[in-house]
């Protein structure tokens, strides 16, 4: 739709029409363009009786933007600063002309009520809202946190699992050699590294037999010998970029976008839609502890610190001293 068919002062965005105007909030349609209630809508905001609101220069907006530009926000982790993104964006989409030095808790405490049936997504948006007021409170615009104190909403967390071995499997069988859905799921369970570390993998850190790994979460450097399966998947690769996974063109890392998305739809397909990316990682701790490794031998591997070993392997932990205690219970009642 070109320009000169829409009314003055109104623009079309890529997400929707607005109205812009110098001197007036920017204000998106809620209708769609040419029907009776888009023009009601058009009406409406030139007839305003107080003619029009005064925009408002410490909004969310502004204040989301100068956040952007902080410390606070360039020193994030990448992965970190893409799930922030979400909310950030959310944010201002929902709030972008609002006054932060406004916002009281009983706001928050709605807001968050609000995506209840959403509640991990309810929960994050209060921790990234929460630092956003930070800001708000560093640069002077306000004196408090409202959202310091509200809690957030109680959930059942569901624990991880290692992927059971017939649906490894059935993954393997599923995928085949030389495709990257494979390759990610052997270096992930091979090397027992989180996927962030995994898709930053280059060919030359290969060396050796082994894989050298500088964790992007705890700068712990680890030199991890590569398993058989690994290495017939790395073998059946191909080696056109400096990353081991690339993306569809082939030349830059694979996203963690696309690496989900890509697992997911061959989780579908297994009927594994219980066991994620992340749990691979478990999988190498208890495997590592099924062959009979003490916990430094695992953190060798995993780069863990005890209590997540502990956590990570507890569930075949208990197992594996269940089946030892029956069976010296068992002896005993032999003798």
């Amino acid at each position: 739709m070109a320009k000169r068919e829409l009314p003055k002062h109104v623009y079309r965005q890529r997400n929707g029409i607005y109205f812009q105007r110098r001197g007036w909030p920017s204000q998106k349609f809620q209708s769609e363009f040419g029907t009776p209630e888009f023009w009601r809508e058009y009406a409406g905001i030139l007839s305003q009786k107080d003619g029009p609101r005064r925009v408002v220069a410490r909004n969310f907006g502004a204040l989301i933007d100068d956040y952007r530009k902080s410390p606070r926000y360039r020193n994030l982790k990448p992965r970190t600063g893409l799930d922030y993104d979400k909310h950030l964006d959310f944010f201002r989409e929902i709030m972008g002309e609002a006054n932060p030095a406004k916002m009281q808790r009983k706001d928050v405490i709605r807001l968050r009520d609000a995506n209840a049936e959403k509640a991990y997504f309810a929960n994050y948006s209060l921790r990234v809202l929460r630092i956003l007021m930070e800001h708000c409170v560093d640069l002077g615009w306000r004196d408090s946190n409202p959202v310091r104190g509200v809690s957030e909403l109680k959930t059942e967390k569901k624990e991880r699992d290692p992927w059971p071995q017939e649906l490894l499997d059935a993954y393997r069988d599923t995928c085949g050699l030389g495709t990257r859905e494979r390759l990610v799921m052997e270096l992930c369970v091979g090397t027992g590294q989180r996927i962030g570390d995994v898709l930053n993998m280059r060919w030359s850190n290969i060396e050796d037999g082994a894989v050298w790994v500088r964790q992007s979460k705890t700068s712990k450097e680890l030199w991890v010998p590569i398993l058989p399966e690994l290495q017939t998947a790395l073998d059946a690769a191909s080696r056109h970029s400096v990353f081991i996974l690339t993306n569809e063109q082939g030349v830059n890392s694979w996203s963690y976008r696309g690496a989900s998305a890509a697992v997911r739809k061959v989780r579908e397909r297994i009927g594994a839609l219980d066991y994620d990316i992340h749990s691979w990682r478990y999988n190498a701790a208890c495997e590592l502890l099924e062959a009979g490794c003490g916990d430094d031998l695992i953190a060798s591997v995993t780069g863990q610190s005890p209590a997540m070993v502990q956590h990570y392997t507890k569930k075949v932990r208990q197992r594996l001293r269940a089946v030892q205690a029956q069976s010296m219970r068992t002896d005993r009642k032999r003798t």
